[in-house]
């Protein structure tokens, strides 16, 4: 075997680099959305074992729903990319493109083995440069395709190597190989068919028998005419061990799916679900398309399922023609490399097993799979080809005939190959330029239509959207799934009839339940959310409450371990105000899945409503515990610790709203919930500043804007909070606390009595039964000195509260003052005491004042929102406010003090007037 030179290694690695460079502008499409944006497992914050209990899109392997794809390994490589650049999809392209041309190189080792330099150089040229395997290389999730060849071709290299001085056995090399095995396994399951290759190497490579050789000795043997070669038994012992260690890992494999295949629709593989004959047809015929998509790939497609290829369902359908030519091609060439002997009929032997081996588990021969034609999966049967293509150029070149046209043709497909591929590199720039070019090659597959929708959904142009989804039901009128897109689309466009419409199509194309019977079918999950969507539709309408729970009943009927539908069923249940119901649909969930922090989350509202804060505490606490940046868990426990009003959970509450600011740094919620926190306790200069934060970024927050004003006015900035009200009240002109507490500002700090005026009489006219703007309006009439109006005003206000001591009081002092008036001469009065009085009653009527803002201090402090719980599946989060804290008992002491000095001073007020 010769080395790889570096001119070599230079020469494959420039050719990789210049046919993908443009893969790195490419993002996240198709598959590339469920195995990265997804995937959970590619979080920091997972524990590294769910690799190896989930499968590769991070779904559970013991969930039916699983694709049994078990590859923790390439899965992990997912992880060091999110690691070091989290989404960044520069990233992962370019490790891709590394890992493209590593398989590249050492493919080119491989080549060495059966081949000269210069064929082996084409043959790593022609597999570099192959548009086949844009797929694989410029399309993220291909990394299983990558890594697993890399261990697959450093495997059968290692076992090359087993076979020591007078044909004696290395075992090293064996160890080494079982291991690479495994590792290749564990990136992609057809790693372990590099097993096989190694065992065709092993008889007819490595001892040089041929097929006659072994039948003649078999013969031999069975009439007792001979033994066992020693070499042969040598022989036998390699293939044992590798046949033993192939088994253990398929033991091992099959404990990890759980003995369960996974399960696809008939929309996936229409072939796996048809009576015979047609799926052995159709079968066979899809293998002369993977071979001609190999020999010409002019139109490649993302995605092959549903109606792309028609069943062959007769043996007179003209496509069996191709079925026949290529299995009699097939088998004219393994005959010649089983019958003849030289290095010609190795090369092409081995070539086969490449081609043939690794697509074995591709093939539907054995299990279905969830495609009808995938080119990712022409990877490694493509190294195959690419060996045979060389083989025979090599046989053209060496005829001097030839020479110049091989020559020729070699560079022609060489550079035609390189723009195919470049060119189709750019349709994986985003989904909707992937599967429009799809579209361009096959416009019979439904599930195209759909994704053009679905990436037209995604930027938010629903009816073109709607276009291609109603497209896909015409192509594929018994699609379940099309119809509940074009139901979904409808609803974003806020046609809520059509919608249900759709839905109702979709709902009668899903299997019916024939009253009496046992309903004993398996439903795809994906396709039983039609009842969700449904359902979710109409219970907006509060006079279908119970048709939407119908509809979930039926759903959990039909599938009892259909999760979703407890958990939409908790939050209709608790809509309908039925908490105790609710609690048991999401106590039935979690016995499902108790990883799920959303299900702990929901349950902690549910004991919210139930009015137990402790459980919904722990409840809140155990989704954190699985998932600990949960934000709506982190906004809500902590609101409830804050509520609770015990002090030693402030600062875990504080902690909890910080990590929350640091997931939702945009949401002003946060800051100013960290606002009244800090004013709890006493951090005026913290509370402050988080309520501007929290304004900044929403300028119309209502209860931030008032809680600044309130803060301003409790510590003695009054003049502060006036800019801060007149923000409030152009926002809000109908907030009655913002217009109270600007006109006690106005009057008490500004001596603006016409603008105090004007806030206490829009007051009234918002609410005419507003006591405390009522009578602070009273308040206004004194201060002006028209006291018939003031005394009408506390009569009126008297009325509203009867049982208001301190009205009473105010309505006695006007009183006396208008008799003192009347009794008394004016001039007199007006040369002796009018002044000095009318003074004393102003300062009355200023500290009456005091102690009624004090007594109504609860009225004119915080608004409110008391922490109402944000739940993402049944609520929408609100412009969060919350009340201001209760007064401390120091505070009630102060108040106490002032009112007794005020009545102290009203006493010697009336003890003057009565004089």
């Amino acid at each position: 075997m010769a080395d790889v030179s570096l001119k070599e290694v230079a020469l494959i690695v420039g050719v990789v680099a210049a046919c993908y460079w443009n893969s790195l502008f490419c993002g996240f499409v198709f598959d590339d959305v469920s195995a990265i944006l997804d995937n959970k497992d590619l979080h920091p914050s997972t524990p590294l074992k769910n690799l190896f209990q989930n499968d590769f899109w991070g779904t559970p392997m013991s969930e039916e729903r699983s694709h049994k794809s078990y590859r923790p390994l390439t899965v992990l490589t997912f992880r060091l990319n999110y690691l070091f650049s989290e989404l960044n999809a520069v990233s992962y392209h370019f490790l891709n493109l590394i890992f493209h041309g590593v398989v590249c190189v050492v493919f080119l080792k491989v080549c060495k083995l059966f081949l000269d330099n210069r064929s082996s150089v084409v043959a790593s040229l022609l597999f570099a440069v192959h548009p086949i395997h844009t797929e694989a290389v410029t399309g993220v999730v291909g990394r299983a395709e990558l890594l697993s060849s890399i261990f697959f071709l450093a495997a059968f290299l290692s076992y090359t190597k087993s076979k020591g001085p007078d044909n004696t056995i290395v075992w090293t090399p064996i160890a080494v190989t079982v291991f690479l095995v495994a590792v290749a396994t564990l990136c992609k399951e057809q790693g372990i068919t590099v097993v096989g290759i190694c065992c065709v190497y092993e008889v007819f490579v490595a001892q040089g028998y041929t097929l006659p050789v072994l039948l003649d000795t078999a013969v031999q043997i069975l009439r007792g005419k001979g033994s066992i070669p020693f070499s042969m038994l040598q022989t036998l012992l390699k293939l044992i061990v590798l046949m033993f260690s192939t088994l253990l890992l398929v033991v091992v494999r099959v404990q990890v799916i759980q003995s369960q295949l996974p399960v696809f629709t008939r929309f996936d593989n229409p072939a796996a679900v048809s009576p015979s004959p047609a799926r052995q047809l159709t079968f066979n015929y899809l293998l002369p398309v993977n071979a001609w998509l190999l020999l010409n790939p002019s139109e490649l497609c993302c995605d092959w399922t549903m109606g792309t290829i028609p069943l062959v369902e007769s043996l007179l359908d003209v496509r069996n023609v191709a079925t026949l030519t290529f299995f009699c091609f097939l088998g004219s060439l393994v005959v010649f490399s089983l019958r003849y002997p030289g290095d010609s009929s190795k090369t092409v032997l081995m070539a086969l097993c490449l081609i043939v081996l690794p697509f074995i588990p591709a093939s539907n021969l054995f299990f279905p799979v969830g495609f009808v034609v995938a080119e990712r999966v022409l990877y490694v049967p493509s190294m195959g080809f690419c060996i045979l293509v060389a083989h025979g150029w090599k046989k053209l070149s060496n005829k001097s005939v030839l020479r110049k046209i091989s020559w020729v043709c070699l560079a022609v497909v060489l550079f035609t190959h390189a723009l195919k591929t470049l060119h189709r590199n750019w349709d994986w720039e985003s989904e909707y330029t992937l599967f429009m070019s799809a579209l361009k090659v096959n416009k019979n597959n439904a599930k195209l239509w759909n994704n053009v929708g679905h990436a037209l959904e995604n930027e938010k142009n629903f009816e073109r959207a709607l276009q291609f989804f109603i497209q896909a039901t015409q192509v594929q009128p018994d699609d379940i799934g099309a119809h509940m897109n074009v139901g979904r689309t409808y609803k974003n466009l806020n046609k809520t009839k059509e919608a249900e419409e759709s839905y109702m199509i979709a709902k009668s194309l899903m299997p019916q339940i024939i009253p009496g019977k046992k309903y004993a079918a398996r439903v795809a999950p994906n396709h039983l959310n039609v009842y969700i969507n449904l359902a979710n539709l109409i219970r907006a309408n509060e006079s279908r409450l119970e048709e939407a729970d119908q509809l979930y009943r039926q759903a959990i009927s039909m599938r009892p371990d259909f999760k979703q539908a407890y958990i939409s069923r908790g939050e209709l249940l608790l809509k309908m105000n039925k908490p105790l119901k609710a609690k048991e649909a999401y106590l039935r969930a979690l016995e499902l899945d108790r990883t799920n922090a959303d299900l702990w989350y929901n349950l902690a509202i549910v004991y919210i409503e139930l009015k137990d804060p402790t459980e919904a505490l722990k409840n809140f606490n155990r989704a954190l515990e699985l998932n600990p940046t949960h934000k709506l868990a982190l906004f809500n426990s902590a609101l409830l610790m804050q509520e609770s009003g015990d002090a030693r959970l402030r600062p875990e509450a504080k902690q909890r709203l910080l990590n929350y600011v640091k997931e939702e740094p945009q949401d002003a919620n946060g800051y100013f919930n960290l606002g009244m926190l800090a004013m709890d306790d006493k951090k005026d200069v913290e509370a402050e500043a988080w309520m501007k934060k929290a304004i900044r970024l929403q300028p119309n927050f209502r209860s931030a804007l008032f809680n600044l004003a309130l803060l301003y006015s409790q510590t003695s900035k009054e003049l502060m909070a006036l800019p801060v009200l007149e923000d409030l009240l152009k926002y809000y002109p109908d907030h009655t606390k913002g217009l109270i507490l600007k006109g006690d500002i106005l009057m008490n700090q500004k001596k603006d009595i016409v603008g105090a005026k004007k806030c206490f009489e829009k007051i009234l006219e918002l609410d005419p039964n507003n006591v405390q703007g009522k009578h602070n309006l009273c308040v206004v009439y004194f201060e002006e000195r028209d006291l018939i109006k003031a005394e009408k005003c506390l009569v009126e206000t008297l009325a509203l509260a009867p049982h208001e001591e301190y009205i009473q009081r105010h309505l006695n002092i006007v009183r006396s003052k208008i008799a003192s008036l009347s009794v008394t001469e004016q001039s007199s009065l007006l040369a002796d005491g009018t002044a000095t009085t009318a003074e004393e009653k102003k300062k009355s009527f200023q500290n009456l004042k005091e102690v009624k803002n004090e007594q109504k201090a609860s009225q004119t402090t915080a608004d409110n929102n008391k922490g109402q719980s944000k739940n993402k599946k049944r609520t929408e989060k609100n412009s969060m406010e919350k009340e201001t804290p209760k007064k401390s008992s120091k505070e009630i002491k102060d108040i106490e003090k002032k009112r007794v000095a005020a009545l102290k001073r009203l006493e010697e007020i009336e003890r003057i007037l009565n004089v």
